[in-house]
């Protein structure tokens, strides 16, 4: 893949002046072939096969960093789901599972590793169980550890008894991390549709279906695509779709230019280039701000969900063009805490978590790094998670939820992160109950469109 020594310019500029960046190289790894009964085994062969593997992952992509100057802000590893490749162990718990891909990532020296993680969308087997009631306690116990579980799916339907279990998982993690703004919440997200090849966390899982080791790449831009709209005098929705669409053109081009070249040096398969336009605190790094520069007042306001519909299609079909290797998520994020525009939405009160759900609905994700009051209840959480996981399996599409129910904060509180994940307002939630309706468990079948077989 070639570039003009024109479009080499226009990316300098991109990268100085619109915040475009490779957000994260992804390494996969298998784990399946490190299974063993006894735990300090499994420990031990999952430990040397991560540090075997990407050893000069992080050192190889900075090399491609200065090679194309293009920032590749982080380097992270993905694993095998830990519930599968755990499974045959006896211990109670996975914690020290937890606590070995830790020291596996600090030795290589990757931002997050992602995998201590669950498929439970149809049923929970043991270790299933053992791997979500881990979750807490490896979460608060790490630094670099990201848990993710799917809950649900088009052709499975929803697990409410993991649903309500997780509701669970998510305030105790919150308890235990409660001196850190709940941070631990923060690592920690719910799927519907979750796929095998995410480069991003806090979702990032190595799925079943994976080679034995890849590379996946997660580019970002939206300060870029924002930048364009701006420059537009005057356009129709059909000239602002045409614009995201060449926009996103080059951003996958640039992306997939640079992952590949990390791929080749490494002599592991180059898997997907993820479109995701994910958003940063830094002003302009807003996918808010692109859709204001659509024409609205302020993100939230009557005609969101349309314009963050027509984003997402355009995102994805300008990418699409660019690369036949297009995974993982690919659209546009919508995060709370990691947007200054969605961020500035809450506080003005044109944002609100019912509108918020609406938006997932043509999103790439979901309901994602939002803050609520920490006395919220576990069943109002799980509530929150199946009404967003019935938006998935409905539509056939991956969605999530991030919530960090803030221990000791209220609505008009906020909770400081720092870094990529930010700050996020305390958003109001419903007073009503849902106990009564997460109580009755079992599973809500599957649509009547998922028998297309």
């Amino acid at each position: 893949m070639y570039l003009t020594s024109e479009e080499i310019l226009e990316t300098i500029d991109m990268v100085r002046m619109e915040h475009l960046d490779i957000r994260t190289v992804t390494m996969g790894i298998s784990l399946r072939d490190c299974s063993h009964p006894d735990i300090d085994i499994f420990n031990q062969n999952i430990y040397e096969k991560i540090v075997g593997k990407a050893e000069n992952l992080v050192g190889t992509a900075e090399a491609v960093e200065e090679l194309y100057g293009i920032p590749i802000i982080n380097k992270r590893i993905s694993v095998t789901p830990i519930a599968i490749a755990a499974e045959a162990c006896k211990n109670p718990d996975f914690v020290s599972v937890a606590k070995t891909l830790d020291k596996a990532a600090k030795e290589v020296g990757v931002n997050f590793i992602g995998g201590f993680s669950a498929l439970v969308q149809k049923g929970m087997t043991d270790g299933d169980r053992r791997l979500l009631e881990s979750i807490p306690k490896a979460l608060s116990q790490t630094e670099r550890v990201c848990s993710s579980v799917n809950l649900a799916g088009s052709k499975a339907g929803i697990n409410m008894d993991a649903v309500a279990l997780m509701g669970n998982m998510i305030k105790k993690t919150a308890e235990l991390t409660a001196e850190s703004d709940s941070i631990g919440c923060a690592k920690l997200v719910v799927f519907a549709n979750a796929p095998d090849d995410n480069p991003f966390m806090a979702g990032a899982f190595h799925g079943v279906g994976e080679a034995e080791c890849v590379i996946n790449a997660g580019v970002s831009g939206p300060g870029v695509v924002n930048s364009a709209l701006r420059r537009l005098k005057n356009p129709s929705l059909g000239d602002i779709s045409e614009e995201i669409k060449k926009t996103a053109f080059k951003i996958t081009r640039m992306g997939e230019m640079a992952a590949r070249e990390v791929s080749q040096r490494l002599g592991v398969e180059f898997g997907v280039v993820d479109i995701s336009l994910a958003p940063t605190p830094a002003v302009g790094d807003s996918v808010a701000e692109i859709l204001e520069a659509m024409g609205l007042e302020r993100c939230g306001t009557h005609g969101t969900t349309a314009a963050l519909a027509l984003l997402n299609d355009a995102v994805k079909k300008g990418g699409a063009m660019a690369s036949s290797s297009v995974g993982g998520l690919s659209g546009a994020f919508i995060p709370v805490s990691e947007d200054a525009g969605m961020i500035r939405s809450v506080q003005d009160g044109a944002l609100s978590l019912e509108k918020l759900e609406a938006m997932t609905c043509v999103c790439s994700v979901g309901l994602d790094m939002i803050a609520v009051p920490g006395d919220t209840s576990a069943s109002t959480i799980s509530a929150i998670i199946a009404d967003e996981m019935a938006i998935g399996v409905i539509n056939k599409k991956t969605t999530a939820v991030r919530l960090i129910p803030a221990v000791g904060k209220k609505v008009g509180d906020s909770v400081e992160f720092g870094g990529l994940l930010g700050s996020a307002p305390v958003m109001n939630v419903s007073a009503f109950s849902s106990e009564e309706f997460i109580k009755r468990g079992g599973r809500i079948p599957a649509p009547i469109q998922s028998l297309t077989n």
